[in-house]
């Protein structure tokens, strides 16, 4: 695809809609959130869009992830408000709690106009990874159990090596795939480049629900470490979290027990619910461990290829802002490719420029979490609270304004005009 024409005049040629030419054609690595999302949006502006995933199938369970502010009205464009919340977790609140489990602070979901702590749409990634996929799968190639090995890129396409062999090419490449995402790797350097730690570990996994949890959250904090259960859809389970201060973790990815043993050893000496909750350790069968961490990069984009999500700009599970940057991200990079005409150098920039205040924004308030959670120095008041900048939690919220798009092509206006 794309031989013998030079970029001006395939860009010509797919604005004219020139069915010689076809319609652009899309590689997204990455079938989490931010993957999915993007195809919704490229098959609704006219690009054949193909997604590949390395693991065999979708990963169920895994953390809660909420949308707050201007996520929840991009959810609402994609249609989908109603599966969302369908879906959700339906937490009614949390409790911050001593060793004794007595309560000393209360978060609901109604606070702040449903944008607070514990967001009013508070989702498993898994299940809203499925409400995305369930929408795209019939208008959209999935891969499954592939990732690309290589990827060479010209003046007017990318072509793609896949780990199965396949050789196929591309318009266009986004990397959609995590924290670590082998593409970036690929295209613009180590992980060390780009993944700063935030001295802090986090671990979470299913236990049986036999501490009487029903719709709220409860947490235990002490210095510098935190454990907490949250209910999940299946009643009968919780999903337990920990956190702790950790300058210097190092983690084995290969090695599974050793993590355990790292939690435990952490963990050692937690009071309230803790040691009940370590003794489903063993028996646990979606554990994950791994350090807190943000991506910074001075662009997203490299030629051909761009980066989405938490493979672009991850704030941390500490911001709680993760899959609305995933989701505000995807409507924006469609919509400026589509704007653009499909070139990539301009929709690249637009989308940057966009949305670089609103990421740095919730990178600052994964990073002001972080330092509160920090074991405090000896000499400091036991009694202090950390101090919040409303504006910059306002602009993590709200701080983009979306546009609407609205003379661009979109397959879903006219499938409703034609049903009327």
């Amino acid at each position: 695809m794309g031989m013998g024409v030079d970029g001006t005049e395939r860009e010509q040629a797919i604005r004219s809609g020139d069915g010689a030419m076809g319609n652009p054609t899309v590689l997204i690595a990455g079938a989490s959130i931010a993957g999915p999302a993007l195809a919704h949006w490229l098959r609704r502006r006219g690009a054949d869009v193909t997604v590949v995933e390395r693991a065999p199938e979708l990963r169920p369970g895994g953390q809660a992830v909420d949308a707050r502010g201007v996520t929840k009205e991009v959810i609402r464009r994609m249609g989908l408000d109603d599966a969302v919340r369908a879906a959700r977790t339906e937490t009614a609140g949390a409790y911050n709690v001593d060793a004794d489990g007595q309560v000393l602070e209360t978060f609901r979901a109604d606070d702040d106009g449903g944008d607070g702590y514990i967001s009013e749409i508070e989702i498993l990634r898994g299940d809203l990874s499925r409400v995305l996929y369930d929408d795209t799968r019939d208008g959209v190639e999935y891969v499954f159990g592939d990732r690309i090995s290589e990827l060479t890129q010209d003046a007017d396409g990318v072509d793609v090596v896949f780990e199965s062999g396949d050789r196929r090419r591309f318009d266009l490449v986004v990397g959609a795939d995590g924290l670590y995402s082998s593409l970036r790797a690929m295209v613009f350097g180590p992980h060390e480049q780009f993944v700063r730690h935030l001295g802090h570990g986090l671990a979470f996994y299913t236990v049986p629900n036999e501490f009487g949890l029903e719709r709220w959250l409860i947490d235990h904090q002490t210095p510098g470490r935190s454990a907490g259960l949250r209910p999940i859809p299946d009643p009968t389970r919780a999903m337990a979290l920990f956190t702790w201060a950790a300058p210097d973790l190092d983690v084995d990815y290969r090695d599974v027990e050793a993590q355990k043993r790292l939690l435990r050893e952490r963990m050692a000496g937690m009071g309230w619910l803790t040691p009940q909750i370590l003794a489903h350790l063993d028996d646990a069968p979606d554990f994950y461990l791994d350090q807190v961490a943000q991506v910074l990069m001075d662009s997203w984009s490299s030629g051909r290829v761009v980066l989405l999500g938490d493979a672009a700009f991850s704030s941390s599970p500490l911001s709680g802002q993760g899959t609305g940057l995933a989701l505000v991200g995807a409507y924006v990079l469609a919509g400026e490719l589509a704007a653009a005409a499909w070139n990539p150098k301009a929709a690249f920039t637009s989308y940057e420029t966009r949305m670089r205040s609103f990421v740095e924004a919730n990178q600052e308030i994964g990073r002001q979490h972080a330092r509160s959670l920090e074991v405090p120095a000896p000499d400091a008041d036991p009694n202090a609270e950390p101090e919040w900048d409303l504006d910059l939690i306002d602009r993590a919220i709200n701080g983009i304004e979306l546009p609407d798009y609205a003379d661009l092509p979109d397959s879903a206006k006219a499938d409703e005009a034609a049903k009327s």
